[in-house]
């Protein structure tokens, strides 16, 4: 990336907004230009013809917010901000939350207490087309969508090697670690993970992951 990855935050609590514009105040790769309190704001800011704010190249969104949820937030910033990638970053560990926030269209879902250099890294990795899962809420990803197999779906033929990495980000790595793991250039990674998304037709990790599920190239182990 040859710029600063434009973040925003939608987050009620404070303090915790305090802490991430802290942690990421140092960082040359993102750059915190908003916060907001409430969806309700943020979405006045970003209506198209309501304000003259920036687009964001990503937002961080907080699920249980005073007056519009997050999940409710989802559906608006698509339309708003189509380009935007989200995140979503909250206390909630329940199933129906976080598929529900993927279905919408989340690119990712970390929760609270995940690290800043993990947060960091999920925006990073976010914006070069992965997806961001956090560790604690993937085995409810794999839980719901091996439950919903559907055994109608179009076979896909990935080769081994698609299928190993594909299997390495439901297992929450990051590109740079899959590289590293399989000795291999995070470039090859990269075609790799383009061409399985490709052969899914999907645009994003959380996305691939649930495909692969519901058509049974991976099973829950």
């Amino acid at each position: 990336m040859k710029h600063p990855v434009n973040v925003i935050l939608i987050e009620d609590n404070p303090e915790y907004r305090y802490a991430i514009e802290l942690s990421l105040k140092n960082d040359p790769a993102i750059t915190l230009s908003k916060q907001f309190g409430t969806a309700e704001l943020a979405l006045r800011e970003l209506e198209p013809s309501g304000s003259s704010l920036q687009s964001p190249d990503l937002i961080l969104l907080d699920l249980n917010l005073p007056g519009m949820s997050g999940h409710e937030t989802i559906p608006w910033l698509k339309e708003y901000t189509p380009k935007t990638k989200i995140i979503v970053l909250t206390q909630s560990d329940k199933d129906t939350d976080v598929i529900k926030a993927l279905k919408l269209g989340a690119s990712g879902y970390l929760l609270k207490s995940a690290l800043i250099e993990n947060i960091q890294a999920a925006i990073l990795n976010v914006m070069q087309g992965g997806g961001a899962l956090d560790p604690k809420v993937i085995p409810t990803v794999l839980e719901k969508m091996e439950r919903h197999t559907d055994t109608d779906a179009p076979d896909v033929s990935l080769t081994p090697r698609e299928h190993e990495i594909l299997s390495l980000l439901a297992e929450g790595l990051q590109k740079k670690e899959i590289a590293t793991d399989l000795a291999i250039g995070l470039e090859t990674v990269n075609t790799h993970i383009k061409n399985t998304y490709q052969k899914l037709d999907v645009v994003n990790a959380p996305a691939a992951i649930s495909k692969a599920y519901q058509t049974g190239i991976l099973k829950a182990k």
